[in-house]
């Protein structure tokens, strides 16, 4: 009798590790494919976005000669693109809900690789073969090394996951890591503003430094927004809690002073080097904050991390070079004039 009594305990343990051992797979199993829902959200999203932003740029190029500087507005394909526009911005903004902003941010290097190929294709000048390798060469190398950064960030991506619930936001939000984030980040950015505006300092890199601060706290209150509203819509609503609310404003107001600066930039550099050095500073502040706010990397094996830091640069290499052999752009009107608005009181 006590032997088997013995027998029993000894065997007890057994089911309860395999148990456990089920539960972590299976957990670990939908968090990689959360992870891979969000980037394919991403991915989507910036493929859809480059997509309209050729289009309208096609628009503006065709219609470049006009006398009418609202004859954009009246072509279908203008709308159409604003309209994948649209789509594409809101195929962004869900993937935050479902995968870290680690992962998310750094997937915009899809849409420089995007733009670079549909321009190369559509809307370049015809081109003879040997001029074609010569002048396309840094470009397709870029787009190479962007292609393999992307796959080892989707590959190497922290796998944390958290519900985006109003107490998880709030507690995040008063953490003191963040809180000195916070501390450090408004004093780098008044003295930044200071330097631009008092000293007339206006180094690309002081300019979209400021573009990076703000977009770091425009990330983080996005996946914030984004996954409140998706648990919202699952039905653990979100909604009457005061931080949602807060995040909003904050990722509205961050977003349209990130405009303001870009604008400022454009004004003075070239777009190609503004997406080259605004990719790199922005990528590195907002993986910096989504680290600090959300905790991405806490529990992550040095080897995931050194791998998905090494993704980053690759992504940051094959970018650089994209836009480095681009050709000055001729100038033309925003995407989005509201000077060119049609006016509802003209006769």
């Amino acid at each position: 009798m006590d032997g088997a009594h013995s027998a029993g305990l000894q065997l007890q343990p057994f089911p309860t590790t395999s148990s456990s051992v089920s539960l972590s797979s299976s957990e670990g199993s939908f968090s990689y494919k959360e992870n891979l829902i969000g980037a394919l959200l991403a991915i989507f999203g910036h493929l859809v976005v480059s997509i309209a932003l050729n289009l309208q740029k096609y628009c503006h190029i065709r219609l470049a000669g006009s006398k009418d500087p609202r004859a954009y507005f009246k072509t279908k394909t203008w709308w159409l693109g604003l309209l994948l526009l649209l789509l594409g911005e809101l195929g962004v903004f869900a993937s935050y809900a479902f995968a870290p902003l680690s992962l998310i941010v750094p997937l915009s290097a899809v849409s420089v690789i995007a733009s670079a190929i549909i321009g190369i294709i559509f809307i370049k000048e015809k081109w003879k073969p040997k001029d074609f390798v010569r002048r396309y060469v840094l470009s397709f190398v870029g787009c190479g090394l962007a292609i393999v950064g992307t796959y080892l960030l989707v590959t190497f991506a922290p796998n944390s996951h958290e519900k985006m619930t109003g107490e998880n936001i709030a507690r995040h939000l008063v953490s003191w890591p963040f809180l000195l984030y916070m501390l450090v980040a408004i004093v780098l950015f008044c003295l930044l503003l200071y330097f631009y505006k008092e000293k007339n300092a206006n180094s690309i890199v002081v300019i979209l430094l400021l573009v990076a601060l703000l977009g770091s706290m425009t990330v983080v209150t996005v996946k914030a927004v984004s996954g409140m509203l998706v648990l919202s819509i699952q039905g653990n609503l979100q909604l009457d809690y005061p931080i949602f609310y807060v995040m909003f404003v904050c990722m509205v107001a961050t977003a349209v002073y990130q405009a303001t600066f870009l604008s400022q930039a454009s004004q003075i550099y070239d777009s190609s080097l503004i997406a080259s050095v605004g990719y790199i500073l922005s990528t590195t502040a907002a993986i910096t904050a989504g680290a600090i706010f959300y905790l991405d990397f806490l529990g992550e094996e040095a080897l995931h991390v050194c791998m998905f830091a090494l993704g980053c640069l690759i992504a940051f290499l094959g970018v650089f070079l994209i836009t480095r052999n681009r050709k000055k752009a001729i100038p033309f009107e925003p995407y989005i004039s509201m000077d060119a608005m049609p006016d509802e009181g003209a006769g």
